[in-house]
Order: structure tokens, then sequence, then C-alpha cells
């Protein structure tokens, strides 16, 4: 709640003032010392109390002891538990203090919600594990909303939800209902999905019911959808399962349509986030060891190269990343490198990289012209040269970067070192401003 008084300037010390000033007036109103909160010296919204006794405001305490402090920050002691006891008594005086000074420009402070317990998070997965199994997916749904509603109502409740176990639920019930029928149960596979994409991790058991033939097909079948909230919540679904077990990459890769499902998400972008997302799960695909080569082969025959310049076109610092991650995958495969240099947009936007977005896109940009280049292929070179990387790698070496970002930076120069008497152009707007003495 925003008060709508107007504090004084904090004094020496930056201590604040403890006075109010009502609009267009000169008297000044004091908010009692017992109103305030000790840590953050604001008048209470939700006040519980320690195991010590001593009173908080709800907020400012749950930062302290999630900070990883053990102690009351009034008394020092060391607290027997971290149950935080509303004070209702003192929430109602100071509710009636509230209403009393009115005039002063006070709001009343609403009755705050309770925040839900681990115990009522365990409760409701114990029902939802019932209702999974009698498969009442009517119950199952009204009990995903259910949590949903509290997660919304503060982070304090999103955090007690997901650290209960509830993701472990969640994968379980859109495990067997995509068994049953995802036609049939496409509204409640709906909420789970949205459910899931703020409730990881899952834990082994979770992960592994998502990683299942079944639960990936069904994600599959929502990112073909024409559902843009489901198709990105499967993607994010999905990249963080990737995250947090990469071997559900290996399962991925056995679903028929994947990567067509995928190509489409970056053909035609439903959110950044979303396409940033979809990058990910792409490259860590391309990076598998058995089938990396054949899934690369796919893309690149889909077209993908495209898209990827386009992206790097005019994409924020982490979709340039994680595009240029993608690009560097490509490379690796014969089709993949001929196919990137029969764009004429490869070099340009490659070279434009280096030291322009992050050390993480420098280094994938410095990687894919080296496996371009060593490709033998001379207009590359020359075209590099031309549009100033020779310049580029220099600074390169001065501003440092890692061993082998460093070896590749090394054999480049030498190579286009060659070719600099065909430069026809050199890349003024770099100069030599990057540059560091050398001692």
């Amino acid at each position: 709640m925003t008060f709508l008084w107007r504090r004084r300037k904090c004094g020496r010390g930056g201590k604040r003032d403890k006075a109010i000033k009502p609009i267009n007036s000169k008297k000044e109103l004091t908010i009692p010392t017992h109103f305030r909160c000790p840590i953050s010296l604001d008048l209470m919204k939700d006040p519980v109390s320690l195991s010590t006794g001593i009173t908080y405001d709800r907020e400012s305490i749950e930062k302290w002891i999630d900070a990883g402090n053990v102690t009351c920050p009034v008394t020092k002691q060391t607290l027997r538990n971290f149950d935080l006891i509303p004070n209702h008594a003192l929430r109602k005086m100071i509710q009636e203090w509230c209403v009393d000074n009115k005039s002063y420009g006070v709001e009343r402070i609403p009755t705050p919600r309770v925040p839900i317990s681990p115990y009522e998070v365990s409760e409701i997965c114990t029902r939802m594990l019932a209702a999974t199994k009698n498969g009442d997916a009517k119950n199952c749904e009204e009990l995903v909303k259910k949590i949903k509603n509290s997660a919304r109502e503060s982070e304090r409740n999103r955090r007690c939800i997901v650290s209960n176990g509830i993701g472990s639920g969640l994968a379980d019930m859109f495990e067997t209902f995509a068994c049953f029928s995802a036609d049939k149960h496409v509204d409640l596979l709906k909420e789970i999905l949205s459910a899931l994409t703020w409730s990881f991790p899952l834990g082994e058991e979770g992960v592994t019911r998502l990683k299942s033939t079944v639960s990936l097909r069904c994600m599959t079948w929502f990112m073909n959808s024409e559902d843009l909230f489901s198709k990105q919540n499967a993607i994010f679904v999905l990249k963080d399962m990737i995250y947090e077990d990469q071997s559900c990459l290996d399962g991925l890769a056995q679903i028929e349509g994947i990567e067509e499902a995928l190509f489409h998400i970056v053909k035609v972008p439903i959110c950044p986030k979303a396409t940033q997302a979809c990058l990910v799960i792409i490259h860590r695909m391309m990076l598998l060891q058995e089938k990396g080569s054949i899934i690369t082969l796919r893309f690149v025959q889909m077209g993908i190269i495209p898209l990827i310049l386009d992206i790097l076109v005019e994409g924020n610092k982490g979709i340039c990343e994680k595009a240029l991650g993608v690009l560097d995958s490509i490379c690796n495969l014969k089709e993949g490198k001929e196919s990137a240099c029969d764009n004429a947009l490869t070099v340009p936007l490659i070279v434009k990289k280096i030291l322009r977005v992050s050390d993480t896109a420098t280094k994938f940009s410095i990687s894919i012209l080296w496996k371009l280049i060593l490709g033998e292929n001379e207009n590359v070179v020359i075209e590099a040269v031309q549009l100033g990387a020779f310049q580029k790698l220099l600074v390169v070496l001065q501003v440092g970067c890692s061993e082998r970002t460093k070896e590749k930076v090394t054999e480049l120069l030498k190579l286009m070192n060659m070719y600099r008497d065909k430069l026809d152009c050199f890349d003024s707007s770099m100069g030599f401003k990057y540059m560091k003495r050398s001692n």
C-alpha cells in the first residue's frame, strides 16, 4: 500500500524522520514507535512475531531470514524456529490508527491474506496425487488453479509452494492425463503446463515423469498447436528441464516432429523469451553425441541459417548469444559451413558482433569465423579482412580472451595477413582506441 503523505527528507546519518506531514498543513503526525517495523522503520502492513516475541513487518523479516540469518534482528537471540505468527491485535490497532488519521492522507491498510503454509501445500499435493490416481480431471484442474492463485498472491507463497514438492505432483499429473488423451484433457494439461513454468526444480522423480515419451510428445503437440500461450509454456518447460537434467535431450531427439516445431517457433516468433528458450533447446540438441549431426543437418535443410541471421540483425544480447551458439554448432558440419558461406549476410554480421555484444558473443563469433575460414574459402578470408576483422582480432588479443579463443585468433591473423594487400577498405570506426600500450 502506498501512503499519500509526504515524508521529510532523511536527516543526518540517513535516519528517517518519524513525523508525517499532512498535505496543506504545518502540523505533523508522528507514527507510534511500536507501529514501525524495527528493520524497515516503516509502518507495518502485516505485523508478525518471532519466537523471541519481537514483531516485524512480514516482508522485512522474510527478507532477513531468506538472506540466511538465524537470529532475531533486535534481541540477537538464535531463533528456535522460523515461524511467523500474525500479530492480529497490533494489526487492528494500526488499522484503527490509519482510519483515525485519515485527514492526514493516511490510507487504511487492508487486512493481509494469510500466506500458504508448508502443511497446506503438502495437503494439496496429497489430494493431487489421489485425484490423479483416480483419473479425476475436474478435481485435478481445481487443485492446480488453487495452487496458481496462491502463487499469484505473493512471491513468498510461490517459494513455499515450489520448495514443498508441488513440481513433482504436477509432473505426475501431466504424464498421467497426457497418457489418457491430450485432446480430451487439453484444458487441464494447459493449466498444468502454466504452473510448471514456475515450479522448477522438479526433483528427480518430477523430471523422470516429464522426460517420458508420453510427456515429451504431449509438449511437442502443444508446440505445434495454435494456442500461443500453451506453445510458449511448453518451450519454457522444456528449456528448464534441460537445465535440470540434460539426459532428457536424448528422449526429445526421438520425438517425431520436434525439429519442425522448434523451427516454426523461431520462424514465427511468439516473444523474445520464447525465441531465446527455443534457441537454447536447438543448440543443446545439435551438441548430442550420436544424433547431433543428423539434427543439425535437418535444421540446415529446413532453412534455419537465414532465420539465425535475421535474429542477429536486431536481437538483444541474450538472443544474439544463443543465435551465435546455434550458428557455431551448424558450422561444425560441412553442409552447414557451405550454407553459411552462401549467405551474403553471414560474414558481415559475424564480424560486426565481435566486441559489440558480449564476451560470449565474441567467443562464438570468432569460433564461427575460424571454422568458415579453415574451410579453405578464400572469398571468406578476403571479405573478413575487408570488413575490418583483422583489426578487431588484434583488439581481442589486447583486451584478453580464453586460451582456446586466443589460439583461434592467432591462427586467423596469420591467414588474414596473407590477404591484407587485397584490402579494399579499412574499418576506421574501430581505430585503435581499444588498443592497450604494450609494456
